[in-house]
């Protein structure tokens, strides 16, 4: 008797909540935004030439959400924002698809890009360039130090002087581009744990700060953030082999003899040819072909127009 009791009570419950529902009047309107945003000149040609044709969110706004809150950084300038998307676009994208087809780059492209104005700097004093999150997003700091009159890019120099007040926007964002790239690629597709091997005994984790670049070379690393760890230093050679010329690479290896002692050198050949090969391999590139092509590139960027949308 006191089941069935229970039971009879719980369906009329059940009909009561029931019938409560059916008188319910929902709201008709989405809780999500159904009109298209209000778009900028900026906005209208970064849709036309990132997110429509690579599925790229172009950032240049300030976005707490979308910044790393431990650093104290500044928002992006809108006329040195317009200059970099131009010219990424140009060196970076155009450049993949050309040597390696434009399904490449649409496939793998990061999803968002973020445009930071300021440097972001660490308790050793060192500055973040640039971050790759998950594959999927790529942040760019120091965004306003750029100069748009003049497009300065040094391919010959692999050790920059950072105290120069003209920036060299090869070592502030293009090497660094193709270096957060390296890293998305890596996540796709892993390279031989040989490479591992070859500077085992000498990374320096967090005294790679200590380590000029000018002196890295004999120890065989071709920076000294690539001493840092081995991942780094994978990347560090791709970026910087792609992003300068033939004879500049030709002085980081004679920069890495050190009297008659050639470990440095055989350590960072050893370590190209490991890179060479994986990117052949996993992804059908042949990083001196793009380095020609990259390097072409640049010397357009003396003839675009940074400041005109087009």
């Amino acid at each position: 008797m006191i089941m069935k009791y229970i039971k009879f009570i719980l369906i009329v419950a059940a009909t009561l909540v029931i019938g409560s529902c059916s008188n319910e009047k929902l709201d008709p309107n989405s809780i999500f935004p159904t009109e298209s945003p209000e778009r900028n000149a900026f906005d209208t040609w970064l849709l036309n030439n990132y997110t429509t044709p690579y599925n790229i969110a172009f950032n240049y706004l300030y976005k707490d959400n979308d910044t790393d809150q431990s650093y104290n950084v500044i928002p992006a300038e809108k006329d040195k924002s317009i200059a970099l998307a131009i010219m990424i676009k140009h060196v970076w994208l155009e450049a993949y698809a050309e040597c390696c087809g434009e399904n490449f780059i649409k496939t793998y492209s990061p999803r968002v890009m973020q445009l930071i104005g300021s440097g972001a700097y660490n308790s050793n004093e060192s500055m973040v360039m640039g971050t790759a999150e998950g594959g999927l997003k790529v942040m760019l700091y120091n965004v306003n130090a750029i100069d748009i009159n003049n497009p300065y890019i040094d391919v010959e120099n692999p050790y920059v002087d950072k105290t120069n007040p003209t920036k060299d926007l090869n070592y502030y964002f293009f090497h660094t581009m193709h270096h957060e790239f390296g890293h998305i690629l890596n996540q796709k597709k892993n390279y031989s744990t040989d490479f591992n091997l070859v500077s085992a005994a000498k990374y320096k984790s967090t005294d790679w700060i200590n380590l000029n670049d000018a002196d890295a070379p004999k120890l065989g690393f071709v920076s000294g953030y690539a001493s840092s760890e081995a991942r780094e230093d994978f990347v560090e050679i791709y970026s910087i082999y792609i992003t300068h010329s033939e004879a500049c690479w030709q002085k980081i290896l004679s920069d890495a003899v050190n009297g008659t002692d050639t470990s440095g050198r055989d350590a960072i050949i050893a370590k190209f040819n490991i890179i060479k090969n994986y990117f052949k391999t996993s992804w059908n590139i042949d990083i001196t072909q793009l380095r020609d092509v990259i390097l072409k590139r640049f010397e357009d960027i003396k003839t675009l127009d940074l400041k005109n949308l087009k």
